[in-house]
């Protein structure tokens, strides 16, 4: 496994100069975006009221100069990050005294070396993608853990017989790769299986095809995103499409091997020495976390809201359904959102740890919540419910193609 780490680690490094080139190229595409699009009056499928309109619970706005920020996305513009682009929109960021420009993310793009570069000053990042590159010798830090759960699947027909990591013995299994397949390997191994020699691993591409072609028996998929793609395809023996009762899923959250993911980080060294830089940082989440609570409170807002950006992923129907998926997995946040769950990261720590992808346990200052707290408190100050207790997800109808 220690081959598979330095592989991963050594793609990093290579794509750094690529992460550059696309920061620094996509400033005018995100400019064409969006910006100036008049954000709906209705909140049509909210899962609530608005509780964040003409709401600003920091001082720096109005009439003063914004600071301008840069935010360096994980993948391309969709529902996953939609409290960004809604807090852009929306004006949330300007409320506090910022002007954020959202930097698209992609394959190539690592957003770790891209933010310890300078060429971001706050990236999104699986907790592991952000650890890797901090072992060996980027000093980013987590200042806001989004994702309160992982939102990977592994995903196989119902009568395939597979319902938990056991029966994924002597099958054909499709996984990601690039790191992404670690939830999987600790999941087999808890069930006493050898990723190497107990099951077959199949390359897959990031879409659900050789699933529903039968080539694999069980595919990666997440719950937002390739989930949805094999309802949003026609099942060829009924002509209708797939429906979930045609599936089953192992959920690596009931397995205990989930991996934290989505979560806001900084450069730790600007952090310490510059206080300007982590005045902007507290600004930056208290408003990141604020177009949060407005797509819980407003999904059918912020799914438009999405699909005006530029390049868009997905149809209307697939960006309602991602949203209403992220949501969960942000939703109920029972400490307050954007605020750390310490026996989840020890659990990403120790998978990290046992599967080789870190050579030991981070070192302090991995995490902080001191940000996260302080911009928890003006959001709460502002009446605003940072723990949303009674989320619960809405019905969304699956459409073909996800259109």
């Amino acid at each position: 496994m220690r081959v598979r780490s330095k592989i991963w680690r050594l793609l990093a490094v290579l794509l750094t100069f690529a992460a550059l080139a696309a920061a620094c190229g996509s400033d005018d595409d995100d400019d064409g975006g969006s910006e100036g699009t008049e954000a709906p009056s209705t909140s049509d499928g909210s899962s609530g009221s608005d509780t964040t309109e003409g709401v600003s619970t920091t001082e720096g706005g109005g009439g003063d100069e914004l600071t301008p920020v840069s935010l360096q996305l994980q993948w391309v513009p969709q529902s996953q990050f939609a409290g960004y682009f809604a807090a852009r929109d929306l004006g949330f960021y300007e409320d506090v005294g910022l002007d954020v420009t959202i930097i698209d993310g992609g394959v190539d793009i690592v957003p770790a070396t891209v933010l310890d570069s300078g060429a971001a000053d706050f990236a999104i990042s699986w907790v592991p993608r952000g650890l890797v590159p901090r072992e060996e010798g980027l000093n980013i830090t987590n200042i806001a853990q989004v994702f309160q759960r992982s939102g990977t699947l592994q995903v196989s027909f119902a009568d395939s017989g597979i319902t938990s990591p056991a029966d994924l013995e002597g099958k054909n299994v499709g996984n990601w790769g690039f790191g992404n397949e670690f939830e999987l390997f600790a999941g087999l191994r808890s069930s006493g299986l050898d990723p190497s020699s107990d099951v077959t691993l199949i390359q897959q591409d990031f879409n659900m095809t050789a699933l529903i072609n039968g080539d694999i028996d069980a595919a990666q998929a997440m719950i937002y995103n390739e989930y949805a793609m094999v309802l949003e395809t026609e099942n060829p023996d009924t002509g209708e499409l797939y429906q979930p009762e045609d599936l089953s899923i192992i959920d690596w959250n009931d397995v205990g091997t989930a991996m934290l993911q989505d979560a806001i980080w900084a450069d730790a060294d600007k952090l310490d020495d510059d206080a300007a830089y982590r005045d902007t940082a507290v600004k930056f989440v208290e408003a990141s976390l604020r177009g949060w609570i407005h797509c819980r409170d407003n999904q059918q807002e912020c799914v438009d809201i999405i699909l005006a950006a530029e390049p868009p992923f997905g149809g209307p129907g697939h960006q309602a359904w991602m949203m209403n998926e992220i949501n969960a997995l942000i939703w109920p946040s029972p400490t307050g959102v954007g605020l750390m769950d310490t026996a989840l990261w020890d659990q990403t720590v120790k998978i990290a740890t046992d599967e080789g992808i870190l050579s030991a346990a981070p070192t302090d200052g991995a995490f902080r919540t001191d940000i996260a707290s302080e911009a928890i408190a003006n959001l709460e100050a502002a009446g605003l419910d940072v723990n949303g207790d009674g989320f619960t997800k809405i019905d969304v109808a699956v459409t073909k193609g996800g259109e």
